[in-house]
């Protein structure tokens, strides 16, 4: 890991660079597959899921067998895991609903605000080797909650044309409507148009890798809302000597193994908790199973001696992390201070695991400094906002000169128009 000592600000954007990679091709392979899948449908889909995934499947759509199937090769301390988080998500989530907004804003106008659920979502949950069923439940239970009539999922298969069953578990306990086994730019370009067995969808929702990334990106241009802008995930911890060496080293590599792109980075007013940390990481390291993975993004990673508070946080809020651990002496001026952050993790005793699992709170998280604009997915990411109005007889009275004032100044005659008649009506 890269030691950083009393950076100077000038350096603050070279030192916080992500190790993500431009790819010059990949928009252009991104859009070849959103073609195909465009014109030629299933067809397309089980050719590019044959080459990407290597297997050739009848039918892509996951049967009630399937499903069966799975529920039986899960065990019961893993159905009972799951289940455990699925009420923590759904108790958090559910608190996120929000009353009517309702305003009369002068005598005879009211104006008012409701949301309506989309009506049909496409989650993407990646397969491989870290199959994410966490990430069902953090999409698919605020999705049931705001309403969704259609819950997609698409899913990568294996050699044997199977999906790992804990996501086909996972995504029945959730509700989803319809599950296939389908991955990457093709599972996008499905949902994005729709083929003769793949709906589609309103909004599309989930992580994935760089080629699954810009084919979100792409599937907005053809009317397709997605989450946000996602990469490779990323973790900062701020720390003094009140942390624990051993939790801040196992956070960090908690980050580092999800992939060799990832980036962990702790910024830290004590550089002795530093050295302690760096050995610890590395101790750890030696026994983890994703070691050459964790290895990779420990590589790209960053050890950052700051000497007070104010400049650590004013470091992290230009950095924008995905995931934020607060773990200091003072940690109230970190918590009352953060603005650009994806989530926030307060104490020695809050992982960033507790997230990614159980706790409640949503782990699709805004990367790459996309925290600054926007937010971490919840309940109001699976519905829309609607304004409503009704004026009476009075209120156009009140408000109809103004109108037609406004919009004769901008020449919209037609405008002015339709209140002209309205109040002619009531002389």
């Amino acid at each position: 890991m890269k030691k950083i000592y009393s950076p100077n600000k000038n350096t603050w954007k070279d030192i916080l660079k992500r190790p993500t990679q431009t790819v010059e091709d990949i928009e252009a392979t991104v859009l070849e597959v959103f073609n195909e899948v465009k014109t030629k449908g299933d067809s397309a889909i089980k050719k590019y899921t044959s080459l990407f995934d290597g297997v050739q499947l009848s039918d892509n759509m996951v049967s009630d067998s399937e499903l069966n199937e799975a529920e039986s090769v899960i065990s019961d301390e893993l159905k009972k895991a799951i289940q455990l988080a699925k009420s923590n998500i759904e108790t958090f989530h559910a608190a996120q609903k929000t009353e009517m907004v309702s305003a009369e804003t002068m005598k005879g106008v009211k104006c008012w605000q409701e949301k309506r659920p989309i009506q049909r979502v496409g989650l993407y949950i990646p397969g491989g080797t870290a199959p994410l069923f966490s990430t069902i439940l953090m999409l698919a239970i605020p999705a049931k909650l705001a309403g969704c009539k259609e819950i997609i999922l698409c899913s990568p298969p294996d050699k044997k044309g199977k999906v790992n069953p804990a996501i086909l578990y996972a995504a029945s306990l959730c509700g989803v409507t319809k599950i296939y086994k389908v991955g990457g730019i093709q599972a996008i370009a499905g949902m994005t148009f729709g083929t003769a067995t793949i709906p589609q969808v309103y909004k599309v929702f989930g992580p994935g890798n760089q080629f699954v990334t810009v084919a979100k990106q792409l599937a907005t241009k053809f009317g397709v809302a997605i989450d946000m802008p996602a990469g490779p995930s990323e973790l900062l911890v701020v720390a003094d000597d009140t942390a624990d060496a051993a939790f801040v080293a196992s956070d960090l590599l908690s980050q580092a193994e999800h992939g060799a792109d990832s980036q962990v980075i702790l910024v830290s007013t004590s550089k002795s908790l530093i050295e302690k940390v760096e050995n610890e990481v590395y101790g750890q390291l030696a026994a983890l199973p994703r070691k050459d993975i964790a290895s990779k993004a420990i590589e790209n990673s960053r050890l950052i001696y700051v000497e007070n508070d104010e400049t650590a946080l004013e470091l992290i809020n230009e950095y924008g992390p995905e995931h934020f651990i607060i773990c200091v002496k003072e940690e109230d001026l970190y918590v009352n201070g953060i603005v650009n952050a994806g989530s926030v993790f307060v104490g020695n005793y809050t992982p960033e695991s507790a997230g990614d699992y159980a706790s409640g709170t949503n782990h699709t998280l805004p990367t790459n400094g996309y925290a600054k604009q926007y937010s971490g997915v919840n309940l109001d990411s699976f519905m829309k906002s609607m304004t409503f109005q009704k004026i009476s007889a009075e209120g156009i009275q009140g408000i109809g000169e103004a109108i037609e004032l406004m919009a004769e100044a901008e020449g919209l005659y037609a405008h002015k128009n339709a209140v002209t008649l309205r109040l002619q009506s009531l002389k």
